[in-house]
């Protein structure tokens, strides 16, 4: 074919009060990565849902023409027939059926009602094969990391004779490794013609991987660029998403000016601390950690996936996961006990958890619920929420930490990413914690709603709160933290300062290799 195999013209879609795409133009030719680029909100993924059918025909305006025809998807069952299929990013498969049952699911090879599972098994071993997934048919999906469900969710995509496949940021919730084999499997499909279009906020991954990049920025197509002709860099990606160059992605640092006995001072510290495993009671999945934080100070913790960071975390706050085996918890100096939630927010500690459409957030309520749920006593009396406080207080968070929505009251699960976890910082700053711990704090959000949140997180520490940062982002930690230390199964490996930490030594320490060196010390 000649022509592009996908074209999108002309492109507007509305929302009450809502304005999410005009006049968007995009053109896919056979074979090619195309990378959609914007900020949280430009409407990215809205340009996707109108392509696969997810908001049907009629409820958009403007063409699209597959193949050379013109087409009029009334469900997304419709597109997935003409080879168009979207993995979202929120992966939807069934935990509890196998990876062959997942990726025939709605796709059976059945006879009059009844399956094949013969069929089902050979073709999925095959499936399986050509993504480059060495697990058997037979393995339960809950029992595979992250990496893997994607690489499934591939295989399920190619069982229905993809010709165009959307990744809606697909390394989002991946380690370096991970991400970079589902990049090689995009490459492989595209040398096997199909083509790609792929949503990310990871502008390194775009430049290695693209043909294209499109940019949109507020609900319209900024410009496309061909890569191998005009060149890309994140600069220019950056320019284009946010309409200005961001020269500072990290904010000016400012210190904290506080005098007295406990400038400087150790405001919170981990010792010793120890948790096993939910299940297996016997497996250690933080072992002897012990870290601190000072006063008006940043520090990150980084490691692969599976290190413990997150289960630290999650056991400090409130013992949330594993079983408590033993360690304290010392703020300013004197242990405090945070045995459950209610406890370490009452000795100013708050978690920003990873997962905020799951733990962080309640995404049917509205924004202003949503932010006083960490501290509702301060907006309510003998029991009574006082609703017009409660909106004063969102109110002045939604100007201050500038969330785009027509209101407080904006159901927040219809908030863009970046958004939603403005809610979240909001929600937890309004505790008014002496600690902060956040977990992934810019996971899956654009660089314009990264570098705000950055700029908050820089402010809180110049107030003279505590900060822990954990990240997948060695660049993040490096560019944010004063220290960071990192971890390897469970364990501790390594504490560096900012000024002697490069990507390369905070890598050497994050490995498992380092961890059994340090052991044998």
């Amino acid at each position: 074919m000649a022509g592009p195999v996908l074209e999108m013209r002309s492109i507007s879609k509305s929302f009450p009060g809502v304005k999410a795409l005009s006049d968007v133009n995009l053109s896919v030719t056979p074979g090619e990565v195309h990378a959609v680029c914007g900020e949280n909100g430009a409407g990215k993924s809205t340009l996707m849902k109108v392509l696969s059918g997810v908001y049907p025909h009629g409820s958009y305006e403007g063409e699209i023409m597959f193949q050379g025809e013109p087409c009029a998807f009334k469900d997304i069952r419709a597109s997935e027939r003409r080879g168009i299929v979207i993995i979202h990013q929120e992966l939807a498969l069934v935990p509890y059926l196998s990876i062959a049952e997942n990726i025939f699911l709605g796709n059976e090879h059945a006879t009059r009602g009844i399956i094949s599972w013969n069929k089902t098994l050979t073709h999925a071993g095959a499936l399986l094969k050509r993504v480059g997934l060495h697990e058997s048919p037979h393995t339960r999906v809950a029992d595979i990391g992250v990496g893997k469900q994607q690489l499934v969710e591939i295989a399920k995509a190619l069982a229905k004779e993809v010709k165009l496949l959307i990744l809606d940021e697909p390394t989002a919730a991946l380690n370096d490794e991970d991400s970079r084999k589902l990049l090689d499997l995009i490459l492989e499909l595209k040398a096997q013609g199909i083509s790609c279009i792929i949503i990310s906020h990871k502008l390194n991954e775009i430049a290695r991987v693209a043909d294209s990049v499109t940019i949109l920025r507020d609900g319209r197509t900024i410009e496309t660029i061909a890569v191998e002709a005009e060149g890309i860099s994140e600069d220019r990606i950056i320019r284009g998403m946010v309409g200005r160059d961001l020269e500072h992605r990290y904010p000016e640092r400012q210190p904290y000016a506080a005098e007295g006995p406990q400038a400087g001072e150790v405001a919170f510290a981990v010792e010793d601390w120890t948790v096993h495993h939910p299940i297996d009671q016997q497996r250690k999945v933080v072992d002897g950690v012990s870290v601190n934080v000072r006063r008006g100070e940043i520090v990150g913790i980084a490691g692969l996936m599976g290190a413990g960071r997150t289960e630290l975390a999650l056991s400090v706050f409130g013992r949330s996961y594993g079983r408590y085996a033993g360690g304290r918890v010392l703020m300013d100096g004197s242990e405090i006990r945070t045995r459950t939630v209610p406890e370490a927010i009452g000795h100013g500690i708050a978690y920003v958890t990873e997962d905020r459409k799951t733990l962080g957030l309640n995404l049917i309520d509205d924004i202003s619920r949503n932010i006083s749920l960490s501290a509702l006593g301060k907006v309510s009396r003998r029991g009574w929420v006082n609703e017009h406080e409660e909106r004063r207080v969102a109110e002045s968070f939604r100007k201050t930490m500038s969330i785009k929505a027509p209101s407080v009251f904006a159901e927040t699960g219809k908030l863009s990413g970046g958004n939603q976890q403005k809610v979240v910082l909001s929600k937890w700053i309004f505790s008014e914690p002496e600690v902060l711990i956040l977990d992934e704090p810019t996971r899956g959000i654009d660089i314009g709603a990264k570098a705000e949140i950055y700029t908050v997180i820089a402010e809180l520490a110049a107030q003279g709160k505590a900060v822990l940062v954990i990240s997948s982002e060695l660049p993040e930690l490096l560019g944010m933290c004063d220290r960071i230390y990192t971890m390897a199964e469970g364990r501790l490996t390594g504490e560096v300062d900012r000024a002697d930490a490069t990507q390369e030594s905070l890598m050497r320490l994050m490995t498992v290799s380092a961890a059994i060196n340090d052991e044998q010390v």
